[in-house]
């Protein structure tokens, strides 16, 4: 079942712990995080990608970046994010996905490929399978 969107802080954030380990944004030494990616969020409606800055070429993210925004017809925030520790794993904040349509409570599907999140909403789904496709592609 998909975690949902919560407020935290200022913003909207949602729990990531097995996505964020599958996409290798979070690496572990015994339940230790070693090291927590530099993230960037895009949004777009009805879908956030959540990209490692340090490990996605510049071009391979222009080419999520533009993939999603032709097929959502749409693009709101380009914004630095952070992921940290919360609870028993970890959350990633994500600026901008009020005006992706995010609300808190919304249940948020996360899929991971490599060094990417992709976070969609009800209805986003095909969009979502399309820029992992790619993202798996380019790895």
């Amino acid at each position: 079942m998909p975690n949902k969107i919560k407020r935290s802080g200022d913003g909207l954030a949602l729990q990531v712990t097995k996505p964020a380990r599958a996409a290798g944004l979070v690496e572990e030494t015994d339940d230790e995080p070693t090291r927590l990616a530099n993230i960037r969020v895009f949004a777009f409606d009805g879908l956030l990608l959540v990209v490692d800055l340090d490990r996605i070429t510049d071009e391979n993210t222009v080419e999520l970046a533009t993939s999603a925004a032709l097929d959502t017809v749409s693009i709101h925030r380009v914004t630095n994010a952070s992921l940290h520790i919360a609870g028993n794993g970890y959350q990633v904040q994500l600026p901008g996905a009020a005006d992706a349509g995010f609300n808190v409570g919304d249940r948020a599907p996360c899929t991971s490929a490599p060094n990417l999140l992709v976070i969609a909403a009800e209805g986003s789904e095909r969009v979502a399978a399309d820029i992992v496709t790619i993202r798996r592609e380019q790895a």
